[in-house]
């Protein structure tokens, strides 16, 4: 049984989840995020088995085909998945794992580990919403509008998580996620387990 706790986090593009999941994993020992596999290529500065694990489209369709992957998906004509293998062994090993996926991707995990937790992060409002997205200054007006509709769609399924988190205040987030990651490692199920020599020593 593993001691590891598995998380799915997800949000609408400008909810500010990176910056979050960023924080939480420089806060957080025991916490490590997953890395995906895709069979897009490489961008300048990306480091395979650290952004990606970069593998070409027969690889992963036998990944697919052997049951290899949490959930998969195709985005924008390349595969992305979550391998099984690597999730499983991080949970063995005590690690907390962090999966930034979304609401497809969570039903999928969700199916096949239904231990999880899983955490919705949303804007304090959609006009904050609109404004993150328009002070990144890379988008045109139709994309940023195609972004907006793709965030409502998103966020209709918050109902679907354990946890729904509201970005206002940066700090206030991280310490919200904080503390639902301090929580789950304090369940008894797991603090039992690597408690096991202090607590027959304390009932001895």
């Amino acid at each position: 049984m593993s001691l590891g706790t598995l998380y799915i986090l997800s949000a609408p593009s400008g909810a500010g989840k990176t910056s979050l999941v960023k924080a939480l994993v420089e806060r957080q020992p025991s916490l490590t995020v997953s890395v995906s596999h895709t069979t897009r290529a490489p961008r300048s500065g990306e480091e395979d088995g650290r952004d990606y694990h970069f593998v070409n489209e027969r690889d992963f369709l036998e990944l697919v085909e052997a049951g290899g992957f949490l959930e998969h998906a195709k985005v924008f004509d390349h595969f992305y998945g979550t391998s099984r293998a690597s999730v499983q062994a991080d949970l063995q090993a005590d690690r907390d794992v962090l999966l930034e996926i979304d609401w497809q991707g969570a039903q999928q995990v969700r199916r096949q580990m239904p231990g999880c937790e899983s955490v919705f992060i949303v804007p304090p409002s959609r006009d904050a919403l609109e404004t993150r997205l328009r002070t990144r200054g890379q988008d045109s007006e139709s994309v940023i509008e195609r972004r907006m509709r793709d965030a409502v769609r998103e966020m209709s399924h918050y109902a679907e998580y354990d946890y729904l988190v509201v970005n206002d205040d940066f700090q206030r987030a991280l310490a919200d996620l904080e503390c639902i990651v301090t929580a789950n490692r304090l369940r008894l199920g797991g603090q039992a387990r690597r408690q096991q020599a202090l607590m027959r020593e304390l009932l001895a």
